[in-house]
């Protein structure tokens, strides 16, 4: 089994997703002995955005093809996504961009588009200042799950699930519970994974 661990926080050491994408990929290992993990950090070394490279030799067109190899290879995706102005990171859609390729991960049909990388867990890491998910007064701005859910599952990714924690600028009492909760909720993750 691989598993592919990428971490997009510029936070470091104060990052929420960093640390819940540890938990998560600590548990997996531990519950999956065996399991090959590989790591990226997309903030310590990040992907430029995407345009189109030079050539075959180029080496932006070697680093793309890493990066969508590591993605098809893997079994399960954990992803550590902070809600950045209500969406996602930019050096996670940078890697987004890379793995988003037609004829490899998407194809277009008569029948519309359809997905090629399905077979795969993803499990993302959301951390969030504030409160965003379904019922609450901000959920209108959420542009970070939905975007995630949507991109997925164009890709043909219908095991997606989230580990998140909300409300963590709010209070230091919030962003305890909110961690809390988040990493007490990873067993049933991890399992429901197996």
């Amino acid at each position: 089994m691989k598993l592919l661990h990428l971490d997009a926080s510029a936070l470091g050491a104060y990052s929420v997703s960093r640390g819940l994408t540890a938990a998560i990929v600590a548990e997996f290992v531990q519950n999956h002995p065996g399991v090959d993990v590989t790591y990226r950090d997309l903030h310590a070394a990040p992907l430029g955005h995407w345009g189109l490279p030079a050539g075959e030799n180029d080496p932006v067109a070697a680093e793309n093809a890493a990066v969508l190899e590591e993605f098809l290879a893997a079994d399960v995706v954990v992803i550590g996504s902070p809600m950045y102005n209500f969406s996602i990171t930019s050096s996670l859609k940078a890697w987004i961009d890379r793995i988003t390729v037609a004829g490899k991960t998407f194809q277009y049909t008569a029948n519309g588009p359809e997905g090629l990388a399905g077979g795969k867990r993803v499990i993302i890491a959301s951390s969030r200042g504030g409160v965003y998910s379904q019922g609450a007064p901000a959920a209108g701005m959420d542009f970070q799950e939905p975007y995630l859910r949507a991109i997925f599952g164009f890709l043909g990714v219908t095991d997606i699930e989230f580990v998140r924690a909300e409300g963590v600028a709010m209070s230091d009492d919030h962003k305890a519970q909110a961690v809390g909760g988040a990493i007490a909720s990873i067993g049933s993750v991890i399992r429901k994974a197996a």
